[in-house]
């Protein structure tokens, strides 16, 4: 990527595709597992076992292999990724569940309109998705294929964490100048060096969720830090930081 091109779909693709993130994924998937928080959402969200679930942007399936553990079978998980997809059939033949693994673009599902009880988008997957407006276009996707009184679940990072305060109160100031990284498409956006390569991930005030759930017509139900929800081991702490949890129903 020039140094004044955007992130982008395919600028975040590479990364997800690169052998270093997919062996994180992996590593992810066999030691991680479910957080505490999640299992309490899934089963409070779900409580019949039969219930019709799609994951959106499985990578190496963490959540869709720990469901199937739980009891959920009837499983369908997608990712835009061919190679997070054929990393996660690999483990599937390991250990003999029957998930029905999808590559699939979220924003253009090819899945049938009211097909599913439940969706999960976890890890900030959905908002390592670039511009607002492929967010949404998301959210109107999960929208179809929901049947009536389908929940939505989704997570992200929140700029209201104190401990990002000062970081989004510098960022809000570089904007204002226009000295923002040029790579950025909006406020709340950040691209960074991690372990494993640059990271795309917007990070969204309350209000603009909120606002597209309702624009799209979701009933939002529930947002809550996952720290309000369960103490997580340090396992879990180490590999994903503070995220708020976002549960939504079609009407």
């Amino acid at each position: 990527m020039t140094k004044e091109q955007q992130v982008d779909d395919q600028v975040v693709l590479s990364y997800f595709e690169n052998r270093s993130v997919l062996d994180h994924y992996e590593e992810a998937t066999r030691r991680v597992g479910l957080w505490a928080s999640e299992e309490l959402v899934f089963k409070h969200s779900f409580p019949k076992y039969s219930t019709k679930l799609l994951e959106l942007g499985c990578g190496v399936g963490r959540i869709s292999f720990s469901l199937w553990m739980m009891g959920y079978q009837n499983l369908t998980a997608t990712d835009v990724s061919k190679k997070m997809i054929k990393r996660a059939s690999f483990i599937q033949r390991e250990r003999k569940s029957a998930i029905q693994f999808e590559q699939e673009d979220a924003t253009n599902l090819t899945l049938s309109s009211g097909l599913f009880d439940g969706i999960i988008f976890g890890f900030n997957g959905l908002m390592q998705i670039p511009h607002r407006e492929n967010r949404k276009k998301v959210m109107h996707e999960c929208y179809r294929v929901l049947r009536p009184g389908g929940r939505f679940i989704f997570t992200s990072h929140d700029r209201k964490i104190p401990k990002w305060k000062k970081f989004w109160e510098n960022e809000k100031k570089k904007w204002r100048i226009g000295m923002q990284d040029k790579a950025l498409v909006e406020f709340g956006d950040r691209y960074g060096e991690t372990p494993n390569g640059k990271l795309f991930i917007h990070v969204p005030e309350c209000m603009e969720v909120r606002k597209d759930l309702k624009e799209v017509g979701f009933l939002l139900e529930r947002d809550v830090l996952r720290s309000k929800i369960s103490n997580e081991s340090q396992l879990v702490k180490d590999f994903s930081d503070e995220c708020r949890f976002w549960i939504a129903r079609k009407p």
